[in-house]
């Protein structure tokens, strides 16, 4: 089962097919940024033109039919902190200083969570019997402790979801084929890693889905693509060797 690929408002974005909330993977293609940030790039922080980045999202916004100011999203740290969003987080996206966490969940309709990345992995999370939502970012650390995981439980925990009724989809990210890694890496990572040369290549894709098989959901969609090698698509800070610009990955709940 592959990702669908859908346009809207000028826009690129990709889709799983096993979740039923709105939502979206997005790309680098349609917006309005410009030179090496072309063009849709979300991100505040790497040089772009304020009312550029607004306009992105504007356009992004319009696609899914959400308003800017229902997103909420996390200032990301490769940890494993699960935030529980709100309705009094929403209006706050372009105000600085973001809670510290790289993941959200929430059962409250109106509210669009977002993780950004651009090699990391994106995952949204979805159960549609107790109504929840979740938006993890996964960097190789946080694959590491498992941070998919943690939302589950989280997930469990707070809204008494069950995995068994969770959906997941692994969004487009860096993938085996181009995450060549030192032994740290591949030492956190050893049961997706193969040695090649001096270097290891490592599978961030495969170990996110184990971890949420292990926690109990067996209902995982994961993007065939590769940010590294579709760079003309999406944002890859390895390719570009940093001079790139964000994605997101975001998923709401209808009101």
């Amino acid at each position: 089962m592959f990702f669908n690929e859908l346009s809207s408002n000028g826009l690129t974005y990709m889709a799983s097919p096993n979740i039923s909330a709105a939502h979206a993977f997005t790309t680098r293609l349609g917006g309005v940024s410009t030179g090496i940030l072309s063009s849709l790039n979300l991100s505040q922080s790497a040089g772009d033109k304020p009312d550029n980045v607004k306009e992105n999202y504007d356009l992004l916004c319009k696609a899914l039919g959400i308003e800017s100011r229902d997103l909420v999203c996390n200032s990301q740290v490769h940890g494993t902190d699960i935030r529980i969003a709100t309705l009094g987080d929403t209006g706050k996206l372009f105000e600085r200083g973001a809670p510290k966490a790289d993941g959200l969940i929430t059962n409250s309709p109106g509210v669009a969570l977002m993780v950004f990345s651009a090699d990391c992995v994106p995952i949204l999370l979805h159960d549609p019997v107790k109504n929840v939502i979740g938006a993890v970012h996964a960097g190789w650390r946080g694959t590491a402790s498992n941070i998919v995981g943690c939302a589950i439980t989280k997930m469990e925990t707070v809204f008494s979801c069950k995995p068994s009724d969770i959906r997941a989809a692994i969004g487009p990210c860096i993938s085996k084929c181009c995450f060549e890694t030192d032994d740290d890496v591949a030492s956190a990572l050893s049961n997706v890693s193969t040695k090649c040369g001096e270097k290891y290549m490592v599978d961030l894709k495969k170990s996110n889905m184990l971890s949420l098989e292990k926690a109990g959901v067996h209902d995982i969609v994961v993007s065939n693509e590769c940010t590294s090698c579709s760079s003309d698509k999406y944002w890859s800070h390895r390719k570009t060797k940093g001079k790139r610009g964000t994605q997101a990955a975001l998923i709401t709940l209808a009101c």
